[in-house]
């Protein structure tokens, strides 16, 4: 499928995702939103990493566009809201890392794709905000679900209530960023993170990413013991037996996936 609003570019098995709507700071209509829909459920097979950013220098994405979403009534408001969220529920559920390269602007509905990711990175440059009080509407692509869990009630609740928005330093000490790095850096820096990853276990890489978003959500004798059964998994796989055979041998590992 050829993309309209949306770039690819695949350096070995990491793969980059750049949302390109410059016009209007890659904001996100229902358009780009079916775009993404399609580019995750045909995802390169040999794609071990997704690194997402947004094009340009100043936004990552900026929310959703307003345009689109000022004359809707409430069942279109309601469906525009599942399927911003069905997006992004599909991201967070990859079974590969995901990396969110935060470049500018990430508002509303870009905050919420940020956070479906696994790790976001950003540039000092960047802010964050779920503004859509102000707009008369609240977080509808599951930003009063995943601002809490990520950076605990009473920020999530002050940054939603108020609507305010936070530069990248700030981000980072709430816990919503790992990382900030000057413009010029973010990309090597995410890529760097990603080679990181590419020199492990993808199979154990996979199945933990499963215990975590699957586990979070249960009680603790849920969540180890669905733990133990995926710690169990890895032992029928060929990276569990050559990962520990190089340890002992003090060589490099040969992971292939399986």
């Amino acid at each position: 499928m050829d993309y309209g609003f949306l770039k690819i570019q695949q350096q070995g098995a990491i793969t980059i995702l750049m949302i390109s709507a410059p016009k209007s700071l890659n904001a996100l209509n229902s358009t780009i939103l079916k775009e993404l829909e399609h580019f995750v459920a045909h995802i390169d097979s040999s794609t071990r990493v997704l690194i997402i950013t947004g094009d340009g220098e100043k936004s990552f994405v900026a929310g959703a566009d307003i345009s689109e979403m000022v004359n809707l009534n409430e069942q279109q408001g309601c469906d525009f809201g599942k399927l911003g969220a069905r997006v992004f529920r599909a991201i967070e559920t990859l079974p590969i890392p995901v990396i969110a390269a935060v470049n500018g602007f990430a508002l509303g509905g870009g905050c919420e794709l940020a956070m479906a990711c696994d790790i976001r990175i950003a540039s000092v440059k960047a802010k964050f905000g779920q503004p859509e009080v102000g707009l008369g509407i609240i977080p509808g692509f599951s930003g009063t679900y995943r601002l809490p869990k990520l950076i605990g009630q009473g920020y999530a609740k002050e940054m939603i209530y108020t609507g305010k928005v936070i530069r990248s330093d700030e981000a980072l000490r709430i816990g919503l960023v790992n990382a900030i790095y000057p413009p010029e850096e973010l990309m090597p820096k995410a890529i760097e993170m990603a080679q990181a990853m590419l020199a492990k276990a993808p199979v154990a890489i996979g199945l933990a990413k499963q215990s975590i978003g699957e586990g979070y959500d249960l009680d603790a004798d849920e969540a180890i013991g669905l733990e133990n059964l995926l710690f169990g998994k890895c032992f029928a796989t060929h990276d569990q037996k050559e990962g520990m055979t190089a340890f002992l041998e003090k060589r490099d590992a040969d992971f292939r996936g399986e």
